[in-house]
């Protein structure tokens, strides 16, 4: 993080961003956290937590509640945004005009935008330029866990190498270690499509098609994962790693998953409606199916799991019928593209 910074703004003050917020301040950076709802940040500034998403978190030292966007920006030398997919755009567009030339810019978004199929980095660049230093935050991360100072790691991508081996800095402590990369596209990606397989393995698990179903749509998931990434300019390491693998396996295995138990609870019998309405948090895998089944044609970038999903979703096939599809699939060799 830059010497002269006086603080880092955390921008989004749902689970995600509040972990994050208490992290950077429990590692000694001073972090201000900005959320749209200003009732509840005057209620996390008086109680010192954050009760609607994290209510066991209490806040560090270092953390304080900034009371407007202004206040949250005036003097930060970083940003980091941690808002949903569909919201980073009007964001982006709502601080732009407040950004001094040298503020760094970090996001954790996941997810494809989901009218336009662009990452969070190309939504970026189309409204602030290419002049100013990016980065990507991503990985096998829950956000209890990481408020609750639990062991924990995940990876920060940046072209600019100085500014993610800041950021790891920055956000490690003794239980917590920041990788970096220089793969934007790998990790963004990564971080998007496994929401969508977290949702199908949620799903199957719900159905009963046991463990030998779960662990194939994990691995045939990542080859698909690694196709379409591959096919955007990402390198094929990356998704071995963190931000990958290690995100694919955490989210469509453990209940703490959004995406999961949504797919739990279509298994159970759940409109799309209701079993969102009951999560009471954004889906991101809801969102992500529909982008993914646009980007993949765009691309030309076969992805029968990931189709299937979609069309479960968005088109009513039944799940047993998707998975029909996918076992009635022409055989042919595990590694051919």
């Amino acid at each position: 993080m830059n010497d002269t910074a006086a603080a880092l703004a955390v921008l989004g003050a749902g689970s995600w961003g509040t972990a994050l917020a208490i992290q950077f301040a429990r590692a000694g950076h001073p972090t201000r956290l900005w959320g749209r709802d200003a009732a509840q940040q005057a209620t996390m500034a008086h109680e010192r937590r954050n009760a609607r998403y994290l209510p066991d978190a209490t806040f560090p030292e270092h953390l304080s509640v900034a009371r407007n966007l202004d206040e949250a920006l005036s003097g930060a030398g970083e940003i980091l945004i941690a808002v949903p997919s569909h919201a980073l755009r009007k964001l982006l567009k709502e601080i732009a005009p407040r950004l001094d030339k040298q503020v760094r810019l970090a996001w954790a978004t996941k997810g494809f935008e989901r009218e336009t199929g662009l990452l969070p980095h190309q939504v970026a660049r189309e409204i602030l330029g290419d002049r100013r230093a990016f980065a990507v935050l991503s990985g096998p991360t829950f956000a209890r866990e990481v408020g609750s100072g639990l062991p924990t790691a995940m990876t920060i991508a940046s072209a600019d190498e100085a500014f993610a081996t800041e950021l790891a800095k920055s956000l490690s402590d003794g239980s917590f270690r920041a990788y970096t990369s220089n793969d934007i596209v790998g990790v963004e990606v990564g971080g998007a499509i496994k929401n969508v397989l977290a949702v199908g393995t949620g799903l199957a698990d719900g159905l009963g098609f046991g463990a030998n179903t779960r662990v194939a749509l994990i691995t045939r998931g990542l080859v698909e994962m690694t196709r379409l990434g591959v096919a955007l300019g990402a390198k094929r390491e990356t998704f071995m790693g963190l931000a990958g693998l290690g995100d694919l396996v955490l989210t469509c295995t453990d209940d703490q998953s959004r995406n999961r138990r949504f797919g739990l609870l279509l298994a159970a019998g759940k409109s799309a409606e209701d079993a969102l309405a009951e999560i009471g948090q954004v889906v991101e895998g809801y969102l992500a199916a529909r982008a993914v089944h646009l980007v993949a044609a765009r691309q030309n970038v076969d992805m029968p799991i990931c189709e299937g999903i979609y069309r479960l979703l968005y088109e009513g096939l039944p799940a047993r019928e998707v998975v029909k599809a996918l076992m009635s699939r022409p055989i042919k060799a595990e590694f051919s593209e």
